[in-house]
């Protein structure tokens, strides 16, 4: 049999940029949210500060509810007609941000969108792992996730132009309707299955079933969800990614304000300032990625970096505004590393569960 990565090599080609455009559109209308509290939306709309944290719990509460079962309906129906449902509804809730006068609606519609972005992550983790075999794994998983730096780094300076120019209503109009548009070249572009590609010769198809099916024959039998959210291992995994997300939203949700409040300075400048963590966590997902598949360990790869950006984050509280250059570079620091072991982290569970049961968890990680 040939070596798993000289299987269907167009597979990166076809795949990934696909899938990455799909993540960037879903971060894109996450993380804009920032921009347009820091741009004057808080006082448009008479948001508290109290409010504004209920804002964000029930983007996350809709993420609670519907994320696992929408990784089960992936795993078990189609990745394909679940993400194109998504990209509709999403970039529907994104853009109707920019006609709301009322804050009630602004909750209602936050709401809306954790329920419907909540599955779209593990679905895309899903169809990855149907795609592309365990020494491939951590670098395909961070073609996808480099969704989430890459677009911040843009987003971060049209945002910036955006609200400046035509004020935060038209930012999220501007940025939402993409996500629409985009649903139906996903629809046309995308197979749910290796075997259902055209693009694929038999021999390819053969030879990646056989690599997969081979990966799955080596992994310890787990009957059923249940049993496979109970492992004290998969339960670990939930602790340290829910830690991780804690500095990894708060950076990007606040990044625009705290620049405002740390130094005077335009929409614009904040824009460019707050895009150079994301530049620096672009390359350290592509490196980390490619050590960890090259090497193939993956725990190596995750907690020293997540370390660092621990320490790079306190650092940055502890000096203040009192030396704004240091401590901005030391939040650069810390982006940087937060976003490094995105790929060798999400490969771990494929590799520990058998697939029936490994969409499941990585949606309740």
């Amino acid at each position: 049999m040939s070596q798993p990565t000289t299987i269907a090599p167009r597979r990166w080609w076809m795949i990934m940029p696909i899938v990455f455009i799909t993540y960037s559109l879903a971060y894109l209308d996450r993380a804009n949210y920032g921009f347009a509290a820091a741009a004057g939306m808080a006082d448009d709309l008479k948001i508290t500060a109290q409010m504004s944290s209920l804002i964000g719990a029930l983007f996350f509460l809709g993420y609670f509810f519907f994320q696992i079962p929408g990784a089960i309906y992936a795993q078990r129906q189609s990745v394909k007609k679940l993400v194109f449902v998504s990209l509709i509804l999403w970039g529907g809730c994104a853009a109707l941000t920019g006609v709301i006068h009322d804050a009630a609606w602004l909750l209602v519609i936050r709401f809306l969108l954790g329920v419907v972005e909540a599955a779209v992550m593990p679905a895309m983790l899903i169809y990855l792992a149907d795609w592309f075999t365990k020494s491939e794994r951590s670098r395909a998983n961070t073609f996808l996730i480099l969704g989430n730096p890459v677009t911040v780094l843009w987003m971060s300076v049209l945002s910036g132009y955006l609200v400046q120019v035509a004020g935060w209503r038209m930012m999220f109009i501007a940025e939402g309707l993409p996500a629409v548009i985009w649903a139906f070249f996903w629809w046309v572009l995308v197979q749910d299955k290796p075997a259902q590609a055209k693009w694929l010769t038999d021999e390819e198809k053969a030879g990646l079933e056989a690599q997969l099916a081979s990966e799955q024959a080596g992994l310890k039998a787990v009957k059923n969800y249940r049993e496979a959210f109970k492992s004290p291992k998969v339960i670990l995994l939930c602790a340290q990614y829910f830690c991780w997300s804690i500095g990894v939203y708060g950076f990007v949700l606040w990044l625009p304000s705290i620049l405002k409040a740390g130094k005077s300075m335009a929409m614009v400048e904040a824009g460019w300032l707050s895009a150079a963590p994301y530049l620096l966590a672009v390359i350290a997902m592509l490196v980390v990625s490619w050590l960890s598949d090259k090497l193939q360990t993956r725990k190596v790869f995750v907690w020293p970096f997540l370390l660092i950006g621990a320490l790079a984050f306190a650092g940055s509280f502890l000096l203040g505004t009192s030396n704004f250059w240091l401590s901005y570079g030391l939040l650069v620091l810390a982006g940087g590393a937060m976003y490094a072991p995105y790929g060798p982290f999400f490969a771990i569970i494929p590799e520990m569960l058998p697939k029936n049961v490994a969409g499941g968890a990585m949606a309740l990680i």
